[in-house]
């Protein structure tokens, strides 16, 4: 498996899987890869709003290194970079989608709208 830990020793399992969705892009960047399949950097940036180009770019770094996102390079004019979820990536966000269930049921108990994108 790629990546290492940025951190350790872990006390326990939700320990080191936090360390690897750390931050407040990441888990919505897994979720993006998964809903959305492969996507180049800006397609992902637009799914993404608020995000900033070097919060992202540190972020698909890490994931990369993490083993949870795969960067395939085109060696073509103008340059061509795809992101896409690697089997890791995959299981994390399957795990993450009970999170995003409390989330969402959090949200209707204290009234909290959800934010609407339109992706164009």
């Amino acid at each position: 498996m790629a990546g290492s830990a940025r951190r350790g020793p872990y006390f326990c399992g939700i320990d080191a899987a936090m360390d690897v969705v750390a931050g407040k892009w990441k888990s919505l960047i897994l979720w993006e890869l998964h809903h959305h399949g492969t996507r180049r950097f800006a397609e992902l940036r637009r799914g993404l709003p608020g995000v900033s180009e070097k919060m992202l770019i540190q972020h698909l770094r890490e994931m990369e290194e993490d083993g949870l996102v795969h960067r395939e390079v085109y060696r073509q004019v103008p340059p061509k970079v795809e992101y896409s979820l690697t089997e890791h990536g995959v299981s994390l966000n399957a795990a993450l989608e009970a999170l995003g269930e409390w989330g969402t049921e959090r949200m209707r108990r204290i009234g909290a709208d959800r934010v609407t994108v339109t992706v164009a």
